[in-house]
C-alpha cells in the first residue's frame, strides 16, 4: 500500500477572501497605485492563473488600478522576458524560476523588491534563492528538492544518519541492492549527487555572506578530491552501488520492486512507487557534514521597465506576499510553499514533511551564468570515476578544465 502524498490535499480553504490583505508592516504604496485606472500586467501560466486572479480582484478593488493576467506557456516566460522588457513590451511583473535569475539581471530586465518585515515569514533558502549580488530580486512562492526515499516495509522510517548506516540497512533488508540512484545512465546527474558532495564541503560555488553564488569554484582541494575518492570507492571499482547502468525510469523501477529500498528522488517521482510504502527523509550525510541538496524556488520578478513600480511592488509584498495568496498558489501548484508557516501546516502529511526537512537543510542551485559551465563537465568527470577512472585525477582535471572555461 502506498503513502498517499498529501502536496494538494489541505482540509481548510474552500472560499479565500483576501479583503484587507493589504494590511501589513510595508507599505510600497506610492502615488502611482493612488492614480485611479493605472494598470499592471502580470505574465502567469495555467497553472498560477486563477489563484492570481483572486488577488488581483482583492487588489483593484482597494486601489482602482486594473490587474491584467496574461497566460503563457512556462517553458517561454524567460525568453519572452528578456526579448520583450527592454522594448516596453514586456509584463511590469512575471512567475518564474529562481535559476533564471542571473540571466535576468545580466539582461538588465528585473529590479529588486524591498519585503521589509515579510521576509521573516519566508524560508530562509527562498529568499536566498532570490537574491543576487546580496540584493533580492523576486518575491517567493514555492519550494522543490530532493530527498531519501525508504520502503517503510522494508527498512522502517527511521532515517538513516549516515551513508554508513543507510547501506547496512539496506545490506540487512537482503535485497537485491541496498540503495540505488539515478546517473542518468552514462550522462551523469550531478544534481541528484549533489547532497553527498556537500556532506564532503564541496559546494559547486562559493556562497558570499549574503547567501549570493560567486564565480569561485568551490568543489576542488582536498575536499572535492575526498568526494571523488568516496564516489570511485562505490562505483564500478569498488562496491557498485553507484552504477552508470542506472536512468531515472530504472532507478524507480528498481525502487519499486522492492529490489533496493533506499533511493534519492523528488516529490515528482511518488506517484510512480504505486507498490510501495514510502517514508521521506532527509539526505543522509556520506562525508561527514550535512547533505544539503540544490532547492529550486519559484516566484515573481519585477520588470526593470516597469511604469508602474511602486504599485508593482505593492500588489507583491502586500497581495501576494501574505498566507491566503499564498495558500492559493499552493492549491493551484501544490509544491512545497516557501510561506514558513504554511509549510508548517502542509508537513501534517509526513511525505511532505520530509521533502520540507531536506529543503530546509538545502541550499539554492546556483543561479549564475557560470552554472552553465559547469554541468557537462561535471556530470562526465562523475561518470567516468563512478565507471573506474582515477578519482583524484579525473576531478581536479574537471576542476581545471572549468576554471579555465570561467577565466576564458
Amino acid at each position: 500500500m502506498r503513502k498517499q502524498i498529501g502536496f494538494g490535499a489541505l482540509a481548510a480553504a474552500s472560499v479565500l477572501v483576501l479583503a484587507g490583505c493589504t494590511g501589513g508592516t510595508t507599505d510600497t504604496t506610492g502615488d502611482d497605485a493612488a492614480e485611479g485606472g493605472a494598470e499592471l500586467v502580470v505574465w502567469t501560466d495555467a497553472e498560477r492563473e486563477e489563484a492570481l486572479a483572486v488577488a488581483a480582484e482583492a487588489f483593484e478593488a482597494e486601489t482602482g488600478a486594473t490587474v491584467t493576467l496574461v497566460q503563457k506557456n512556462f517553458e517561454d516566460l524567460r525568453n519572452d522576458f528578456i526579448a520583450q522588457v527592454p522594448t516596453g513590451e514586456g509584463p511590469d511583473i512575471t512567475v518564474g524560476a529562481h535559476d533564471w535569475l542571473g540571466a535576468l539581471v545580466a539582461a538588465g530586465v528585473v529590479d529588486t523588491i524591498d519585503l521589509g518585515e515579510k521576509a521573516e515569514e519566508f524560508e530562509q533558502v527562498a529568499l536566498d534563492a532570490m537574491t543576487y549580488d546580496g540584493q533580492l530580486y523576486a518575491l517567493p512562492y514555492s519550494l522543490e528538492t530532493i530527498a531519501l526515499i525508504q520502503n517503510v516495509e522494508l527498512v522502517g522510517e527511521e532515517a538513516p544518519a549516515t551513508w554508513d548506516e543507510m547501506i547496512a540497512n539496506g545490506l540487512a533488508a537482503g535485497t537485491e541492492r541496498p540503495f540505488v540512484i539515478n546517473t542518468a545512465g552514462e550522462t551523469g546527474d550531478g544534481y541528484t549527487m549533489y547532497g553527498f558532495q556537500t556532506s564532503f564541503g564541496a559546494p559547486v560555488f562559493v556562497q558570499d555572506a549574503s547567501g549570493s553564488y560567486t564565480n569561485e569554484v568551490g568543489m576542488g582541494g582536498a575536499a572535492g578530491e575526498a568526494f571523488a575518492g568516496w564516489l570511485g570507492a562505490n562505483g564500478a571499482n569498488g562496491t557498485g552501488y553507484i552504477a552508470t547502468t542506472v536512468d531515472y525510469d530504472i532507478n524507480n523501477e528498481l525502487f519499486n520492486s522492492g529490489a533496493a529500498p533506499y533511493t534519492i528522488q523528488g516529490p515528482w517521482a511518488i506517484p510512480s512507487f504505486t507498490d510501495v510504502e514510502v517514508a521521506v527523509n532527509p539526505i543522509p550525510s556520506a562525508g561527514g557534514e550535512t547533505a544539503a541538496p540544490f532547492v529550486g524556488v519559484q516566484g515573481f520578478y519585477l520588470s526593470s521597465q516597469s511604469e508602474n513600480a511602486l504599485l508593482a511592488q505593492d500588489f507583491l509584498v502586500n497581495y501576494l506576499g501574505t498566507e491566503d495568496a499564498q495558500r492559493t498558489l499552493y492549491e493551484a501548484d501544490p509544491r512545497i510553499p516557501a510561506w514558513s508557516t504554511l509549510a508548517d501546516e502542509v508537513s501534517s502529511d509526513p511525505i511532505v514533511a520530509g521533502f520540507v526537512a531536506s529543503a530546509q537543510n538545502g541550499v539554492p542551485m546556483p543561479s549564475i551564468p557560470e552554472m552553465g559551465s559547469v554541468w557537462d563537465l561535471w556530470n562526465a568527470a562523475q561518470v567516468q570515476i563512478i565507471n573506474g577512472a582515477d578519482p583524484a585525477g579525473t576531478w581536479n582535471t574537471m576542476i581545471a578544465d572549468l576554471e579555465a572555461a570561467l577565466a576564458g
